[in-house]
């Protein structure tokens, strides 16, 4: 399940909303409440109430949201949204870019006050920057800073991978935490070396990236016993060659039982159990991310969105087809498992359908009102 809030006018309020990652079905949604620890363990302790049972929690690691999972589900895995992490890295490396750039600016005022002072004359500016050779220095530094933050946060997308290739092989979780820590190692170094205007937002960085590692690959340690069957069966190469094609499966056939039905016959068995187990390898909250999206044109026309109006949206989004995509032809109801045939949600909520005859469509709808309690289950 991917949790997460909306803000919306409501000052302090959010709305909660909990999406199954896997199906994109909306689960709960529900109008702005407080976004503290105790809105959230409600929250959960109604979806036990109502029978749902969850194996895996992913979220953007806000402190609302991890004090409800320790209190109400402190056995499970919390897993870390891997992009929003990526996201502080890539605006931090912004951040430095744009420093590179302004002190690229001041070299030609810097060589301009330096000659000022060579002509004993007073430099101009409140903080005038005089010495050419130490200006080169902190620029050189700087653009080091650039390049080597812009590789670390390369590899460190590299390692958060579901899948990640080397010479020797897929690696394993304890190979990956080894590489990780190395990374930290290496973050460390620079920001020793970055220059005191951008040393804080390195430092800050690093301090984010450091506390959310051990949130952020708790996925791997479920593949490790079936990564081991696999190379026990075909060997390390041939192991090797099915995470290669799993990473292009973009390129080589979206459809993973289709590209699965591409190798040997004698590989397929294992190839199936690979691909079933790196598919359903959860790294992000984007399916609840999604729902906000759809919300969010919503919430800026009615400026709030009461519990009924969302039951609705979840409906409608529930039982929506998707005409193209991946997903072309399935729901996220059937892609759940809660149906097996596309249905529309007029019906769901007790109107007739669209096959109806006009007279018994006016008899129906006259008869019929929307089944608000069943929305809201």
């Amino acid at each position: 399940m991917a949790l997460d809030e909306q803000y919306g006018s409501e000052r302090g309020k959010a709305y909660l909303n909990i999406v199954d990652v896997l199906s994109s079905l909306v689960v709960a949604s529900i109008p702005p409440v407080a976004v503290d620890g105790e809105s959230w363990i409600l929250l959960l302790w109604q979806m036990q109430q109502q029978g749902l049972q969850w194996k895996l929690i992913v979220s953007d690691g806000g402190k609302a949201i991890q004090d409800a999972v320790n209190k109400v589900a402190p056995d499970q895995v919390h897993q870390r949204d891997v992009w929003h992490v990526l996201h502080e890295c890539q605006k931090v490396q912004g951040r430095v870019d744009r420093e590179v750039v302004s002190l690229h600016e001041q070299t030609p005022k810097v060589e301009r006050q330096a000659k000022r002072v060579e002509a004993e004359k007073k430099p101009l500016g409140r903080k005038p920057k005089t010495d050419v050779r130490a200006h080169t220095a902190e620029l050189h530094q700087m653009e080091y800073v650039a390049s080597s933050l812009r590789y670390l946060t390369f590899e460190l997308q590299r390692l958060l991978s579901i899948v990640v290739l080397t010479r020797q092989g897929i690696l394993a979780s304890a190979q990956r935490q080894e590489e990780l820590n190395a990374l930290c190692t290496l973050f460390v170094e620079l920001c020793e070396v970055t220059p005191p205007s951008m040393k804080n937002e390195v430092k800050r960085l690093f301090h984010h990236v450091q506390l959310a590692l051990p949130s952020l690959v708790s996925y791997s340690l479920d593949l490790d016993a079936m990564l081991q069957r696999a190379i026990d069966q075909l060997g390390e190469a041939a192991v090797h060659l099915i995470g290669w094609a799993w990473l292009r499966r973009a390129i080589l056939q979206p459809k993973t039982e289709k590209l699965a039905a591409d190798f040997a016959p004698a590989w397929q068995p294992v190839v199936a159990e690979l691909f079933g187990a790196w598919d359903e390898g959860v790294r992000s909250s984007s399916a609840v991310e999604n729902w906000h999206s759809v919300l969010r044109p919503f919430i800026a026309v009615h400026r709030s969105l009461s519990a009924d109006m969302l039951a609705i949206l979840a409906v409608w989004h529930n039982h929506r087809v998707p005409s193209r995509g991946l997903h072309q032809g399935q729901s996220p109801l059937m892609r759940s498992g809660l149906a097996k045939e596309p249905t529309d949600w007029l019906v769901a909520l007790g109107y007739p359908s669209a096959s109806s005859s006009p007279g018994q469509a006016q008899s129906s709808i006259v008869s019929s009102e929307p089944k608000m309690e069943s929305i809201a289950a």
